[in-house]
């Protein structure tokens, strides 16, 4: 059974005039890692805001279609019992850190739950560990990098154990070397802890090793959803401007001028293991 469902998902902001989420109908299971792509204002953050249950409970608006999380019906769950099940990882870290240390912004949510003492240690400790900022414990949030930032904002969501996170843009304020930190502590979530990744991204080239599963959204509604490679190397998504992988436009052009290289590559060491085959071949 998915773990994220919708049908016909369509929402409307109040002051708004058209949908800015229209008749999308997905389907997610426990344990992919997903990247969420297409042109800005297309829908992707008003989307994942409808994950978590702040559309509809905090952000009104008109909701329409249905949509499941955890096999629970979002419109009749509060966001308190969402947020057990969905972490919500937001674009700028700053706007999720507050506490005057690293360890009491960690803790707050668990605070919240009225998790007991004992137990939020461990969940504290296991949280700073797995995001490796144990070091940072005492420090201030606003004293530290944007990558450090953003891997205690991560640190703030995992410490709930939520069966999903969603990382809305997580990378944007970073440079390519702090997105890949970043990027790489999001993937052992996945494949070390079992934790099914929702990624809104556009940096394509770094983020695409990770994914199998890449939904592509356009004016509101989805167009594309499905395997990484088949949603990559397809002419669709070039045409819509979805920011490829750079070896997967290399390949296509390559290929088009009679260089074939069969499956098509998705990023740079996919393109080079490809290449040292056919000059070995060769």
């Amino acid at each position: 059974m998915a773990l994220i469902e919708t049908k016909n998902l369509t929402f409307t902001y109040p002051a708004g005039t058209k949908p800015v989420v229209e008749n999308v109908s997905i389907s997610i299971e426990n344990g992919e890692f997903v990247i969420l792509t297409g042109p800005s204002g297309c829908g992707k953050t008003t989307l994942c805001r409808c994950f978590n249950g702040l559309i509809p409970h905090f952000y009104g608006g008109k909701l329409e279609g249905d949509l499941r999380v955890a096999d629970f019906n979002v419109t009749e769950c509060s966001i308190h019992e969402l947020a057990r099940r969905v972490g919500l990882v937001f674009q700028n870290p700053e706007n999720q850190l507050f506490a005057l240390s690293v360890e009491k912004d960690v803790a707050f949510g668990l605070e919240n739950f009225g998790v007991p003492r004992d137990e939020m240690r461990k969940r504290v400790d296991w949280a700073l560990q797995t995001t490796g900022i144990e070091e940072l414990r005492e420090r201030a949030p606003h004293e530290l990098s944007g990558g450090q930032q953003q891997r205690v904002a991560i640190a703030c969501v995992l410490a709930m154990q939520p069966e999903v996170m969603v990382f809305d843009e997580p990378t944007s304020f970073l440079d390519p070397l702090g997105a890949q930190k970043i990027f790489e502590v999001i993937n052992d979530l996945n494949k070390k802890l079992g934790i099914t990744v929702i990624l809104v991204e556009h940096r394509l080239d770094l983020a695409s090793r990770y994914a199998n599963h890449v939904i592509v959204m356009d004016e509101g509604r989805v167009v594309l959803d499905g395997e990484t490679h088949q949603v990559f190397n397809s002419e669709k998504a070039r045409l819509i401007g979805v920011g490829i992988p750079k070896a997967t436009r290399l390949c296509q052009i390559l290929n088009e001028n009679g260089v074939k290289f069969g499956k098509v590559p998705i990023n740079s060491e996919e393109a080079s293991q490809l290449l040292r085959k056919m000059l070995t071949h060769d």
